[in-house]
């Protein structure tokens, strides 16, 4: 019997209301830097679009990513929770006209 516990990956994708403007991208990208203080979080990436061969199967609408790893859902919920993540929320959602989010658990 495996005791292997199923990590969970959090991915997130952000649209900007004024994608155009760097400045704007640049202080999301901040903002979610500072999420990697939040101890529940065993990795995180950010990301902007790859320069990557255009297909149909490729959506490129979005402007910003962020993937996170936990050991558990249990870690993703502190993370939820947590007062960083709660004041990112608060100081960056006006940055951001759409978001959505993928959770997936390890097989």
């Amino acid at each position: 019997m495996s005791t292997h516990k199923k990590q969970l990956q959090h991915h997130v994708f952000f649209w900007l209301k004024n994608p155009d403007q760097e400045a704007d991208r640049q202080e999301l990208i901040k903002g979610l830097r500072t999420l990697a203080a939040i101890p529940s979080i065993r990795q995180l990436h950010i990301g902007v679009l790859a320069s990557t061969e255009q297909r149909e199967v490729v959506d490129t609408s979005w402007d910003v990513s962020e993937l996170m790893f936990f050991d558990d859902e249990a870690g993703q919920k502190i993370y939820q929770d947590h007062p960083i993540h709660q004041a990112f929320v608060k100081n960056y959602s006006h940055l951001w006209k759409k978001v959505i989010v993928y959770d997936s658990l390890d097989v």
